[in-house]
């Protein structure tokens, strides 16, 4: 498999270091608010790259972490000042921030369900790995990484050469003027150096630590549980475009400084989510979320298909009728799947069938083994359905066919699950043989009694011109 690292800004072969297993960290949400679609974005990332991991059949722990303490309103890299997001959240609902954080840990994952993402190895809470913080950052300082000024304990990024590396945002350019988020404080030694523990006695969330009692920083929490549950050096890492500066870049600074060895492999940043060229955010209103989509109609697996059908590396604009498209999409596709096994001829295999499958099936693998081209890979299994319909297939070229779909929904996840056969399967094709009977003889009062008698049972018909297929809703 080849994938685009941003550490090298180059599309590299991958290998994980692990013989037969890979190990990936996700960042996860902030759990302050309900998760809007553009969050998604990220998330669908991890789940398409760990399926596809999965495809290529390797074994994947999966860790994606739950940010409950510490990430500042405006992701700052060095203030140590600005307000929590979680703080702010609970004062403006008159809530426990605790109380909060695990609701919307619940509907976070209560949306990934429903946007049929595999759930990872592990959620590690922020709030439950404070130890292992707290031992990375005692490291820190008496390496010389860090330091202590008014209860806080900042990162010396001078100390670190290479801090920059993965985003751009060397030390020499920050110096330079290039950044204008960071605000001068006295008390560091760089404007620049990041917040490791934060003092601050009116916060509600609290621990005690050698340096004082107060709570972690947002980038320590990220390398003291990808630590604790994949080793010093991960396979991969991934993220949104906001999380590589300054999220990523000091994660790198700080766990290389402990460890002495690279903390990621690679880096994998998934393109924004965009609306009307800008960012979709919390901040500015432009957001939907996944209950806001469910509401219209759309199913969780036609919002699936639309973070997934684009290139994972390019901005991907958020309009309806992109979702729409997807959704008529992924309509095609079950179609395709419900519809070929019923009523099919028998009959013996066709070789140019047989041929289509294995062609169609290698070059989705190859589109998906090119840095997750998953525009190509659908458009390989478009291509095939278009040539297996144009033949016509006997009921087993129908089922070796299915069997492609079934296979690259490995990966996709936009299928639903193939249903079982039922008892009153026998039942079900004669009442369509006596719709098809009623039709023929232009009795469409029958015809149409029937076909309500058939919905009510939750069987769905398509009438071809072959005869009518049918399948359980």
């Amino acid at each position: 498999m080849r994938l685009h690292n941003s550490l090298t800004g180059r599309v590299e072969e991958f290998t994980p270091l692990h013989p037969g297993e890979v190990r990936m960290y996700n960042c996860g949400p902030t759990v302050y608010k309900r998760q809007h679609i553009g969050n998604f974005r990220a998330f669908a990332l991890a789940d398409l790259l760990r399926r596809s991991f999965e495809y290529a059949g390797w074994r994947v722990v999966q860790i994606m972490n739950i940010t409950d303490v510490g990430h500042l309103t405006e992701d700052d890299a060095a203030d140590a000042s600005g307000e929590d997001k979680l703080e702010r959240e609970a004062r403006q609902r008159a809530k426990d921030p605790w109380q909060i954080a695990r609701e919307e840990e619940t509907n976070f994952r209560a949306d990934l369900a429903a946007l049929s993402m595999r759930p990872a190895s592990v959620y590690p809470r922020a709030t439950e790995h404070v130890p292992e913080m707290i031992a990375m950052i005692e490291s820190l300082l008496a390496s010389g990484h860090a330091y202590r000024a008014e209860g806080n304990v900042y990162f010396d990024v001078r100390s670190f050469p290479s801090y920059g590396a993965l985003s751009g945002n060397t030390l020499a350019a920050l110096e330079a003027g290039a950044s204008g988020r960071v605000e001068e404080r006295s008390e560091k030694r760089s404007p620049h150096d990041f917040a490791l523990w934060k003092h601050d006695p009116k916060h509600l969330q609290q621990w005690d630590a050698p340096f004082g009692r107060g709570f972690p920083g947002w980038h320590i929490e990220c390398s003291a549980m990808a630590r604790r549950y994949l080793g010093d050096t991960l396979d991969v890492h991934t993220g949104g475009p906001d999380n590589k500066f300054p999220h990523h870049e000091c994660e790198i600074a700080q766990s290389e400084s402990v460890t002495g060895v690279p903390f990621a492999r690679f880096w994998v940043h998934c393109g924004r989510l965009e609306l009307a060229g800008r960012k979709m955010s919390k901040r500015e209103g432009t957001l939907f979320t996944v209950p806001d989509l469910l509401a219209q109609g759309y199913s969780g697996r036609d919002v699936r298909l639309y973070l997934i059908k684009h290139h994972y590396r390019a901005p991907l604009p958020f309009d309806l009728a992109l979702l729409d498209e997807a959704a008529r999409t992924r309509e095609r596709l079950e179609n395709f799947v419900g519809f070929e096994m019923a009523r099919r001829p028998e009959g013996p295999a066709n070789p140019e069938i047989v041929r289509l499958a294995a062609g169609a099936s290698r070059d989705f693998r190859a589109a998906l083994e090119d840095d997750l081209n998953t525009s190509a890979a659908l458009a390989a299994l478009h291509e095939f359905m278009t040539a297996v319909n144009r033949i016509g297939p006997s009921r087993e070229d129908a089922a070796r066919a299915v069997a492609v779909l079934r296979d690259a929904d490995q990966v996709l996840g936009v299928l639903e699950p193939a249903p079982a056969a039922g008892a009153d399967d026998a039942e079900i094709a004669k009442l369509v043989a006596e719709r098809d009977a009623a039709r023929r003889a232009r009795d469409f009062a029958r015809a149409d009694a029937l076909r309500d008698a058939l919905a009510a049972r939750g069987i769905e018909l398509l009438d071809t011109a072959d005869g009518t297929h049918w399948r359980r809703k």
